[in-house]
C-alpha cells in the first residue's frame, strides 16, 4: 500500500472517528452507512466522489483497521492521552483533534511497523488540512509524548 493510500485511509478514518464521537448505533452499521455515502475524493476540498467511483480495497482495509483499532481499544488510548496531555480533559478537545490523537495513538500503540515520526507527520498534514492553524502544533507536542511513552513501555 502506498504512502498516498494509507493518507487516505487516515483520513477516512478520522472522518469515521469523528462520526463516532456521539453515535449509538453499532460501528458495523456505521462504517457500512459511511462507505455507501460519505466517500470523499483526495482533492483540497475532499467533495464528494462519483456514485460510480470506487475505493481501493487497501485503502477500505486501512481505513476500517484504523477505525476498529481505535474503537476497541478506546479506553486504553484515552488513558494513554490523558496521562499525556496535561490541562487538558479529554472532554473539552476540539472533537477533529481528539479524533486524530486517538487515530495516531492507537497507530502509535499498536503497530510498531510504522515510524513513529511517519504517525505524528500524518497527523500533522491532515490536522493542517482539517483543523484550526493551532492544531497541528498541539498534536505534535501530544503524539510526541504519547510515542515517548510508548517506546519506554516497549
Amino acid at each position: 500500500m502506498g504512502l498516498g493510500s494509507r493518507r487516505n485511509g487516515r483520513e477516512y478514518a478520522v472522518k469515521v472517528l469523528y462520526s463516532l464521537y456521539d453515535q449509538e448505533e453499532p460501528l458495523e452499521k456505521v462504517l457500512s452507512d459511511f462507505w455507501l455515502n460519505f466517500r470523499f475524493s483526495a482533492d483540497v476540498l475532499g467533495e464528494p466522489e462519483e456514485v460510480d467511483s470506487s475505493l481501493p480495497a487497501d485503502v477500505i482495509e486501512f481505513t476500517e483497521q484504523l477505525v476498529t483499532g481505535v474503537y476497541e481499544n478506546l479506553e486504553e488510548i484515552d488513558k494513554v492521552l490523558i496521562s499525556t496531555s496535561k490541562n487538558w480533559a479529554l472532554d473539552r478537545m476540539p472533537r477533529l483533534d481528539l479524533s486524530l490523537m486517538r487515530m495516531a495513538s492507537y497507530e502509535l500503540m499498536s503497530m510498531p511497523q510504522t515510524p513513529a515520526g511517519v504517525v505524528i507527520n500524518e497527523a500533522i498534514e491532515i490536522a493542517k488540512r482539517y483543523g484550526t492553524k493551532d492544531t497541528p502544533a498541539f498534536l505534535n507536542g501530544v503524539l510526541d509524548k504519547v510515542a515517548k511513552q510508548v517506546k519506554s513501555n516497549s
